[in-house]
């Protein structure tokens, strides 16, 4: 039996967000200086996955809010970009590694996610090849560094869920949630808009595009704010809104709904938002992001 370690390789070091560990710490810091924490402490967080160039200011203000003295367990939940994948997927590495330093899978609480038949296990391939939680784990290294032996990690590719599903599986997370020495991460941006993304929604009465594009995003976020996932699931099937952690943020909702339902208050607010650029023509794209924190009272 040879003891080696299963890693994953922080394979978009170097093209997604620098490799440099002391550049990166660097920018970390930067960024969260710029930020407030208001919200906090968070219990769960929404936060966007793209280069750090582009959305590392927007997730700060998620992160800000992270609590590191209470933290013993980060579940970081993100949507497939390259499998077709129908239910959730659990990582077979047992270390994912940053450029800051290597987070530790919580070996514990997967077994226990894996006894209920509900997870595959994805292969180590398609770990690497995904962005949206490697996205989070420098943010998470840092928010985590002053208690960096004392937390694990506990990572969940997410598929395309149906809407029963995402009640299952938030279900069965509520229970994880309502522990105060768990944190959540939702992996999420928001509208990819343009003719690359095939998706060119345009309400004039905004003005510009980006104006109409940042209306139909702040809609949404309203609507999550509520915490309601009805609401959130009608609101997509109306605008089809290229959110790509909507199954991830619907897990979310429906942990919260079954949370609420024992009598527990939360609330959620969005903290920051952006755009990667201004869409002012229908030649133009852009991805929007979103940072917000979860609250239980």
């Amino acid at each position: 039996m040879s003891n080696r370690m299963v890693c994953r390789e922080a394979s978009h070091a170097g093209s997604w967000y620098t490799a440099s560990g002391s550049q990166l710490n660097a920018q970390l810091e930067g960024w969260l200086s710029q930020a407030q924490s208001t919200a906090g402490p968070a219990r769960a967080i929404i936060a966007p996955h793209a280069g750090y160039t582009y959305c590392g200011a927007c997730a700060a203000y998620a992160y800000k809010q992270v609590d590191p003295s209470i933290t013993r367990r980060v579940f970081i939940l993100g949507p497939s970009h390259h499998v077709p994948l129908s239910r959730c997927a659990l990582s077979p590495a047992e270390v994912y590694r940053t450029p800051l330093y290597d987070l530790r899978i919580d070996q514990k609480v997967y077994a226990d996610l894996w006894k209920t038949g509900m997870f595959e296990r994805m292969s180590l391939q398609t770990d690497e090849d995904e962005h949206s939680i490697e996205m989070h784990l420098p943010y998470t290294a840092k928010a985590m560094e002053s208690h960096k032996d004392e937390f694990s990690i506990v990572p969940v590719l997410v598929g395309a869920l149906s809407e029963s599903k995402e009640q299952e599986y938030g279900k069965l997370l509520s229970k994880y949630l309502a522990d105060p020495s768990n944190l959540f991460i939702i992996s999420s941006d928001f509208c990819h808009w343009g003719q690359r993304f095939r998706y060119t929604y345009y309400d004039e009465s905004q003005g510009e595009i980006y104006r109409s594009i940042e209306h139909l995003d702040k809609m949404g976020m309203g609507i999550i704010e509520q915490l309601d996932p009805i609401s959130f699931s009608n609101y997509l099937k109306k605008y089809h809104n290229t959110i790509c952690g909507r199954h991830p943020i619907g897990v979310l909702l429906n942990a919260v709904a079954e949370l609420k339902k024992n009598g527990i208050d939360m609330n959620f607010s969005f903290l920051n938002y952006a755009q990667s650029s201004q869409c002012r023509n229908w030649s133009d794209s852009s991805v929007s992001y979103a940072a917000g924190a979860l609250v239980v009272h």
